[in-house]
């Protein structure tokens, strides 16, 4: 078994020229002429070593038959580790050669069922890279399609594979060429892709995964690793966009992975460097704020106008079908915004440089001696009490008061979320559900007090929009009214007595 060290980069296909110009590029060393690969992958029909995560494929190249057999593994900002075994094929698969005893089962059982499901064909241009002494990595530009049928997918990688060096050695690379190239880490493999083209399976928004650290952990590592996983959201959805996904969940979900990537800086705040955090806070903010307003008429339309009926009052009804056309105008026109400030190029930059600082992190003495179980329970103490400082600070009911309550309960809903695992799954589920049931609540509130103002300036001089606002508003006011009234007394629970940690 060998282990392939590999990073993954897309780009468009109008950037191979400049991608072979590179000077980092054309100064490698070419490794013979560039082939053609065709590569038909296997599985049975009802797809059994996809659901175990395992890939296998022929390849010619040439004259030359090879079998490969891959097992899947987490990919962050395009960089992956995987094992793989390669053997000559002639007219028959023979797995002898796989050492691992479960992946060695798994294709004995299978291997008389196995039928091919798709195939991909691209060109390879290979070349040899050393960046310095005892650093040595292949850069192989990948150019074809995956084929299902009559469907196609285009291929357009460049995949840089660790021959000699360190995992860090690929990113630092990548960060070289992404500079001047519009490059976008890919964790999706071209077996992936392929078994989504032969499913017909449509590109979903990413959400957040599920908290996977442990009462042992550093608490760097920690870190590292759950950072990793809100990169992998944010990366997903910025590559489902750029391949040409629609609908406003994806510019959500990008979002509320850089959001939670600046609260988790945060959290973890004492055990990092200052200038990490505080430049990288920075950074997740800004590129956050281009997304902002396309989200908040999503809210606006779909959860605030849209629900709203006036069949049975001629002139409302009349007045409303103009604000419902007026809001949908310039939700699209936020859309599309959003759309142009994304730019797959620069979100590329941003993802491999947080990748290769985060690879680079290390811990100290003082920090690997703490106990991460102590350190979470310290830090969601902490943000316990900020939320009782804006809980005070909100008695009086004024909305930006109440905002700043919510943004402190989404940090703690955030803070639980990332550490959940250090403690009693029941109490800390029971614990988040009141968590976000209350965050729902401070959010109706502010979501209604940010269409008052978008109202008032959208109207301006226009009766028949001022009539429509206030019919929208009016017909909100009672739930507003009431969950004013009692939010505080629903918070305050969260806020004192006893806690899940």
């Amino acid at each position: 078994m060998s282990q392939e060290v590999e990073l993954k980069l897309s780009l468009p296909a109008r950037a191979l020229p400049a991608l072979r110009r590179h000077p980092v590029v054309a100064e490698a060393v070419k490794l013979g002429n560039a082939v053609t690969l065709d590569n038909t992958y296997y599985d049975t029909p009802e797809l059994e070593l996809k659901a175990r995560r395992v890939a296998v494929r022929t390849r010619r190249q040439g004259r030359r038959w090879l079998q490969t057999v891959k097992c899947a593994a987490v990919s962050s900002g395009g960089l992956s580790a995987r094992p793989e075994w390669e053997a000559p094929y002639a007219e028959a698969f023979d797995f002898s050669m796989v050492d691992a005893p479960e992946v060695a089962r798994l294709l004995a059982r299978h291997a008389e069922r196995l039928v091919p499901v798709f195939t991909t064909r691209f060109r390879r241009e290979t070349r040899r890279c050393r960046p310095r002494e005892g650093v040595s990595i292949l850069l192989m530009i990948d150019h074809g399609s995956i084929v299902v049928g009559e469907r196609t997918q285009p291929i357009c990688e460049l995949e840089l594979e660790l021959e000699a060096g360190e995992p860090l050695d690929l990113l630092e690379l990548a960060c070289t060429l992404a500079e001047d190239l519009p490059l976008l880490p890919a964790d999706e493999s071209k077996a992936a892709r392929g078994y989504r083209l032969f499913l017909d399976l449509p590109l979903t928004a990413a959400k957040a995964e599920a908290s996977a650290i442990a009462p042992g952990d550093d608490v760097v590592d920690a870190f590292r690793e759950l950072a990793f996983a809100c990169v992998r959201q944010w990366q997903a959805n910025v590559a489902a966009i750029a391949e040409g996904a629609d609908g406003p969940e994806f510019i959500h979900q990008l979002r509320v992975a850089l959001r939670r990537l600046r609260s988790l800086l945060k959290i973890f705040a004492p055990a990092l460097p200052a200038e990490f955090v505080t430049g990288w806070n920075a950074r997740l903010r800004d590129n956050a704020n281009a997304f902002g307003d396309a989200r908040d008429l999503d809210v606006l339309y779909t959860e605030l106008l849209a629900p709203v009926v006036a069949d049975e009052l001629a002139d409302d009804a009349r007045f409303h079908a103009r604000l419902l056309a007026f809001a949908a105008t310039r939700r699209e026109e936020a859309r599309l915004d959003a759309e142009h400030a994304l730019d797959a190029a620069a979100q590329g930059r941003l993802l491999l440089e947080l990748s290769a600082e985060l690879t680079r992190l290390q811990s100290n003495s003082l920090v690997a001696a703490a106990d991460l179980q102590t350190f979470a329970r310290l830090r969601l103490g902490r943000l316990r009490k900020r939320g009782r400082r804006a809980y005070k600070a909100a008695r009086e009911l004024a909305p930006t008061r109440l905002h700043a309550l919510r943004i402190a309960f989404k940090q703690l809903r955030y803070g639980i979320e990332f550490l959940a695992p250090l403690f009693p799954p029941k109490p800390i589920a029971r614990y988040q559900k009141k968590l976000v049931a209350a965050q729902g609540t401070l959010g109706f509130l502010q979501d209604l007090d940010i269409a008052r103002l978008r109202f008032t300036d959208w109207s301006g001089d226009d009766a028949d929009l001022r009539a429509a606002t206030f019919f929208v508003l009016g017909w909100h006011a009672p739930r507003y009214a009431s969950l004013r009234q009692s939010v505080l007394r629903d918070c305050k629970p969260l806020l004192w007595g006893t806690t899940p940690w």
